[in-house]
């Protein structure tokens, strides 16, 4: 049996759960205009990182979690660097980098920490400080729709992730990986195929 306290500490609870739900809202409706195209239904959990948003478009539905952070780096023009697609879940504390083009699919489904870049920080010169060296190794990423990321995967640059396949946490993706597979370790391997 619930006390009093109990009860009180529950509704602050929900109540909380409630201000920060129409805080994200708000947020997502007020920055909508910046984006290179926005979604209805579409929201952007604050806190975030947003670099060049006018390259970033979000499909229909899509959930962007807390901590997360989506930048497109300068250069390329004004085409669209970021897409995700309708329906696509990232839970939070997500990046998604992009020097050329990163395209998520349509309800894809990122789990917490995963790591997505078109590109690599140089590191060829040992007298220059990293920082200082720039990227190399653009090419840009498609994950295919209905694919699953699990939680702190990281994928490299000009990696193709084919329609509803899945990769293990903790995995490192530097590969193509083909429609329906399941592909885990670091660098990701095949272990099998699911039927689509």
């Amino acid at each position: 049996m619930r006390t009093r306290g109990a009860a009180a500490a529950c509704a602050f609870l929900a109540l909380r759960e409630v201000g920060i739900r129409g805080r994200d809202k708000m947020f997502s409706l007020l920055s909508r205009g910046a984006f290179a195209s926005f979604g209805s239904r579409s929201v952007v959990q604050l806190p975030v990182r947003l670099r060049r948003p006018a390259r970033i478009r979000i499909g229909e539905d899509v959930f962007v979690g807390a901590g997360s952070w989506l930048q497109v780096l300068e250069g390329g023009g004004d085409q669209v660097a970021i897409s995700i697609g309708d329906g696509t879940s990232i839970a939070g504390d997500c990046v998604l980098s992009a020097a050329s083009h990163i395209r998520l699919g349509s309800r894809v489904l990122l789990a917490r920490n995963v790591y997505i870049a078109d590109h690599m920080h140089a590191f060829s010169d040992p007298t220059t400080p990293v920082l200082d060296q720039g990227i190399t190794r653009i090419g840009p990423i498609e994950i295919g729709d209905g694919a699953w990321l699990g939680q702190n995967v990281v994928v490299g640059p000009g990696v193709s992730i084919g329609v509803g396949a899945v990769i293990g946490a903790n995995s490192v993706v530097l590969a193509d990986v083909p429609a329906g597979a399941v592909a885990v370790g670091a660098p990701a391997q095949v272990v099998r195929v699911r039927t689509l």
